[in-house]
């Protein structure tokens, strides 16, 4: 699977270069920010028209996923639709195929900023879930061993930007699962903040590559002449 093992909090944890994390002992996937039914929510709010196949790539590569790891319980860790319509608006032949890959598994919804309402749909809507001592929650707190998604990180190497796995010893941040994501670069204040100085990224792509990042300097503040 070209994946990348790491422990962190002394679980086992297997990075797939697909963005998913698989962790064998407890036999669980996680994938967070789907953001099922992008495309769909632009055209209604802006009326600007996005190829609608943003729902059939995600849902393919997670079905991949399951496929290559074979989990007990797969946990969408928020944001795994755009808006609470776009869930409701789904169609016949993606409900079936999503309830086919739940079937015979625990499925867990994390609440998400977009998604927090009750969805009309198979598995378990939580707030955050807890296995193995870590938290699995859609935004970051100040607790440790904790994982969550919510900020799309990307990581810059070798001129190419990625989504990525941001992790220290106490919190790990997924990347973004959805075809139709966006990104924020590790070093943007926001996400820099929430780590110690020894911040490992792992990228996507066609394997996942760990690298430590460096963090970027800040500009002083300007003190100019005073009038």
């Amino acid at each position: 699977m070209n994946g990348y093992r790491f422990t962190f909090c002394d679980v086992a944890c297997l990075a797939l270069p697909s963005g998913g994390l698989y962790l064998p002992a407890y036999r669980v996937l996680c994938v967070s920010d789907l953001h099922l039914g992008k495309s769909d929510r632009i055209a209604r709010r802006s009326g600007i028209m996005l190829p609608p196949y943003e729902v059939h790539q995600t849902l393919q590569k997670l079905e991949a996923d399951i496929a290559a790891t074979t989990p007990d319980t797969v946990i969408c860790l928020g944001d795994s639709f755009d808006d609470m319509q776009a869930a409701d608006s789904m169609d016949e032949q993606t409900s079936l195929w999503l309830a086919g890959m739940q079937a015979g598994r625990d499925w867990i919804w994390i609440e998400g900023n977009h998604d927090p309402g009750p969805l009309a749909i198979g598995g378990t809507h939580r707030a955050e879930y807890h296995i193995g001592g870590l938290a699995f929650r859609h935004i970051a707190t100040p607790a440790p061993a904790e994982v969550s998604g919510h900020y799309h990180p990307k990581h810059r190497l070798a001129g190419r930007s990625r989504p990525a796995f941001l992790l220290d010893a106490t919190r790990l941040i997924l990347p973004a699962y959805g075809a139709y994501t966006g990104g924020l670069d590790c070093n943007n204040p926001a996400l820099r903040c929430l780590f110690g100085d020894r911040l490992i990224a792992v990228l996507t792509g066609n394997k996942a590559i760990a690298t430590p990042v460096t963090k970027t300097p800040q500009p002083a503040p300007f003190r100019g002449r005073s009038y």
